[in-house]
């Protein structure tokens, strides 16, 4: 069984800044893929950014130079560091690991940036 817990989302004016966190626990080791998605009310979900077991890291072209996604193949943890936030940055947040063949989901944390 894998579990995703996602952490750090919250209310923050526009401009602002929000670090989110990501822990996979259970039977997964050095997913090849981790990262994150939103969905805002009424849109598909979306990518936002991802990083691979490569190094690779792709972004949203929304998201480009502002946000920062990270990860911690020790501790099995993604983060995604975001700066001048948006109004149309509002949405649930969903981390997600890619292993063994298998997407996993966390249970989304809301973002909100509103002044």
């Amino acid at each position: 069984q894998v579990q995703l817990v996602e952490s750090g989302g919250g209310l923050v004016q526009p401009g602002g800044s929000l670090r989110l966190s990501c822990v996979a626990s259970g039977s997964i080791y050095r997913p090849y893929g981790m990262g994150w998605y939103r969905q805002a009310p009424g849109k598909q979900r979306e990518l936002v950014a991802y990083t691979f077991s490569s190094g690779t890291t792709n972004y949203a072209d929304s998201v480009k130079g502002r946000f920062t996604v990270s990860r911690d193949n020790a501790k099995n943890t993604v983060n995604l560091q975001m700066n001048s936030l948006k109004p149309e940055d509002t949405a649930v947040y969903y981390c997600n690991a890619g292993y063994g063949g298998f997407d996993y989901w966390g249970q989304g944390t809301q973002v909100t940036v509103s002044s």
